[in-house]
């Protein structure tokens, strides 16, 4: 499941070939600065809606509406009927599909999301790449540097893995759905219809079609 064509559809992006030479769809994550950089011509073709703040090397689609306070700074392509909201913040090197959602107060950099995702609320997204349809909830952050030095390193089936990437967030399937206030722990990588309950605290591999759930006791008393 570590291929692109193993987590994601590659007709919903326009950028399918960025995945051409990837071992593993990781490796993807070297490649987008270099990417946009030859690829970007930028145009702007949305709505403001207010003040935004949009840098030189940046595209954006038809019939995308950036709102006030929004800072994009590029370089970044966006693409069509996207909904950029108040106060959302896109630094380099991130490629944005069709239909997507970057809401209030979130923060993506070196990033690929591919049509459909949403990102609405209090997000973080380093270093990652979204499926088609994938969905955040409020508040996920998704951590893309270790404490410690070094890089991600995978485990699978008992065998350590080097991504060779110092800087590594989460691949996040198709159709996988990430619960409010959960955050994903450098070099998660989600399965396509996979999810992930709120507040889980995710370390690893989760397979498609597969639910993490927490079961954290709750106790209810009498108010004194």
């Amino acid at each position: 499941m570590f291929k692109a064509e193993d987590l994601f559809d590659l007709k919903e992006t326009a950028y399918a070939d960025i995945f051409n030479g990837c071992e593993y769809a990781w490796d993807v994550l070297k490649k987008i600065g270099e990417y946009i950089k030859s690829n970007v011509q930028p145009q702007l073709h949305n709505q403001c809606d207010g003040v935004a703040y949009i840098g030189e090397k940046v595209f954006i689609g038809d019939g995308t509406v950036v709102e006030d306070g929004a800072m994009i700074k590029g370089p970044a392509i966006i693409g069509r009927n996207c909904q950029i909201r108040h106060n959302a913040y896109i630094r380099e090197n991130v490629i944005v599909g069709d239909r997507c959602v970057i809401g209030n107060s979130c923060e993506l950099k070196n990033s690929l999301l591919f049509n459909g995702c949403e990102v609405p609320h209090f997000n973080y997204v380093g270093d990652s790449v979204l499926g088609f349809k994938a969905h955040l909830g409020a508040g996920v952050k998704i951590s893309n540097v270790k404490l410690v030095k070094g890089n991600i390193i995978l485990e699978i089936d008992g065998k350590k893995i080097d991504t060779g990437l110092r800087k590594f967030g989460a691949l996040i399937g198709d159709n996988a759905q990430v619960g409010c206030n959960a955050v994903l722990n450098p070099g998660s990588i989600i399965g396509r219809n996979a999810v992930i309950y709120p507040c889980v605290n995710w370390r690893g591999i989760l397979t498609e079609n597969m639910v993490v759930k927490n079961r954290a006791a709750v106790e209810i008393s009498p108010r004194s």
